[in-house]
C-alpha cells in the first residue's frame, strides 16, 4: 500500500527519501570497459553470449533489415510513429541556435559559431519492453543538429535480433548504423571503438545501473548527456481531480522500474485516500504488477499539504523528472514550478502524452537533477566555439590594459605576449 504522509508532521528529508540502490557496480563496469578496450569485437561477442544468451555472427544490423522492419510494421502503428516523429521534429527545430558576430568597436570582431558534434552514439535499452519512442526522442534531435554520423546500439534478444519496432523507429529517425550490443560493453565500445563499432564523440540515451555507471566512467573520453536514474513522477492534484486518472498516471511511471518513484501531492485528504485505494485496484490488473508494486511500496508516497502553493514548494524541493499540474489553473501555476524536467498542464494531459506523441523530449533529468539540468535537446548535439579578431590598431589601444591585467595576476609572460605586438 502506498504511504500517506502529512507534510505538517514529517520532515522534508522524509518526503525526499527514496530507497537507495545498494548495488555497487563500478568495479564490474570498469573490468568490462577495460576488456572491450583490449579485445574489441571478441569481447562484445563473448558478452552477448554471457549476458544476452545470444550467439552472434556479426554485430551490425544490415541496413536492409531496418527497411524490412519498417515495411513489415502494422500500417496503423507506422502512421502513429511517423506522426510522433514529425511532432518531435517540429518541436526540436525551434531549438536550433544560430551563431552571432559583434563588430561594434573599430578593429575588433567577436563572435560565436555553432558546430554539430560529428559522431554520436545512442544507447537504446532492451530489457522487458522495446522503446521505439526513445529512438525517436534521442536520434531526431541529433539529425536536426546536423550530426554527420548517428550510431545506435541496443541489446539483442536471445535469438540475436533487435526488436523490429526499434529498427523501424531507427529508420524513421535517420539512424546511420545499428549494432546488436548492450550493457556497459556497448558504452565501452562507443567510447573506445572496436573493429566494427566506431568510436563516437558523445553518448546519449538511458539504461540500467550498469549503463549509467559506464557512461560515468567514460565521461571525459567522450561526452555524455546525463547519468539517468530510475524514472519519477510527481502529480499535484486538488480535490476536483479524478482518483482513477491520478492513480493511473502514478502507475504509468511505477511500471518502468522497481526503483521508480511515484508521488502525489494534494491538499485533499479525500483524494489522497481515494487514490491510495485506486492504486491497489489498478495494480491487480496491471501486466507489470510486480515491478509497479515494488516501486509503489518502496518509493511511492502521497503527501498531504495545507494548500496547492505548499504542494508546489515541495515539488520544487523534489525536482521531479515529470510533474503534472492537475488543478483548475495550471498555467497560473506554471511560473511557480522552478525545478522539473517536463511539466504537464491540466487534467487532460497525462505524462504519457509527452512520452510518445506531443513532440517535447522524454529524455529528462532524474534523481532531482532537474535542479540544474533539463531535457535532451538539439543543444546536446552541438558545440559552441568563440572567435576573436583584433587589428593592429585595436591591439595597440588595448595592449597596455591587457598587460596590466596580466601583471596583476603575476603572469608576466601573458603581459609580454600582448606588448610584443604593439606598434612602436
Amino acid at each position: 500500500m502506498i504511504k500517506i504522509l502529512d507534510a505538517a508532521q514529517v520532515s522534508l528529508e522524509d518526503i525526499l527519501a527514496r530507497k537507495p540502490d545498494q548495488r555497487d557496480v563500478s568495479g564490474t563496469v570498469k573490468n568490462i570497459i577495460d576488456d572491450v578496450r583490449r579485445s574489441g569485437d571478441a569481447a562484445l561477442l563473448r558478452y552477448a553470449r554471457e549476458f544476452d544468451k545470444a550467439e552472434l555472427d556479426t554485430l551490425e544490423v544490415p541496413p536492409e533489415q531496418l527497411d524490412k522492419a519498417l515495411a513489415d510494421m502494422d500500417p496503423a502503428l507506422r502512421a502513429i510513429l511517423e506522426e510522433a516523429a514529425e511532432n518531435i521534429r517540429a518541436f526540436h527545430r525551434r531549438q536550433v541556435q544560430n551563431g552571432f558576430v559583434i563588430s561594434e568597436k573599430p578593429g575588433v570582431v567577436l563572435g560565436q559559431k555553432i558546430t554539430p558534434i560529428e559522431k554520436v552514439g545512442v544507447y537504446i535499452p532492451g530489457g522487458t519492453a522495446p522503446l521505439p519512442s526513445t529512438v525517436l526522442m534521442d536520434c531526431i534531435p541529433a539529425r536536426i543538429a546536423g550530426c554527420r554520423s548517428i550510431v545506435m546500439v541496443s541489446p539483442p534478444t536471445c535469438n540475436g535480433d533487435i526488436h523490429p519496432a526499434i529498427l523501424a523507429a531507427a529508420k524513421i529517425a535517420g539512424v546511420d548504423r545499428v549494432f546488436r550490443c548492450g550493457g556497459a560493453q556497448a558504452v565501452g565500445a562507443l567510447a573506445c571503438g572496436t573493429e566494427t563499432i566506431p568510436r563516437v564523440d558523445k553518448i546519449v540515451g538511458p539504461g540500467n545501473a550498469f549503463v549509467a555507471e559506464a557512461k560515468r566512467q567514460v565521461f571525459g573520453l567522450v561526452g555524455i548527456d546525463m547519468i539517468a536514474g530510475p524514472s519519477d513522477i510527481l502529480v499535484i492534484a486538488d480535490g476536483k481531480s479524478d482518483p482513477r486518472q491520478v492513480a493511473a498516471d502514478l502507475l504509468s511511471q511505477a511500471e518502468h522500474d522497481s526503483g521508480a518513484c511515484a508521488v502525489l501531492v494534494t491538499d485533499s485528504p479525500a483524494l489522497a485516500h481515494a487514490v491510495a485505494a485506486e492504486i491497489e485496484t489498478q495494480l491487480a490488473a496491471l501486466p507489470r504488477e510486480q515491478i509497479a508494486r515494488a516501486s509503489v511500496e518502496d518509493n511511492g508516497k502521497i503527501i498531504l499539504t495545507k494548500d496547492i502553493p505548499e504542494a508546489i514548494r515541495i515539488a520544487n524541493a523534489l525536482a521531479p523528472e515529470h510533474i503534472e499540474l492537475c488543478v483548475d489553473d495550471p498555467f497560473g501555476c506554471l511560473d511557480q514550478v522552478k525545478n522539473a524536467g517536463s511539466i504537464f498542464l491540466g487534467r487532460s494531459t497525462p505524462e504519457a502524452v509527452g512520452d510518445y506523441f506531443a513532440g517535447a523530449n522524454h529524455t529528462l533529468p532524474t534523481n532531482g537533477t532537474a535542479r540544474f539540468s533539463g531535457p535532451l535537446s538539439v543543444e546536446d548535439f552541438v558545440k559552441k566555439s568563440q572567435f576573436i579578431y583584433y587589428s593592429d590598431a585595436a591591439l595597440s589601444a588595448a595592449g597596455g590594459k591587457i598587460a596590466a591585467f596580466a601583471r596583476q595576476e603575476g603572469l608576466e609572460g601573458h603581459a609580454r605576449s600582448a606588448l610584443a605586438r604593439m606598434s612602436g
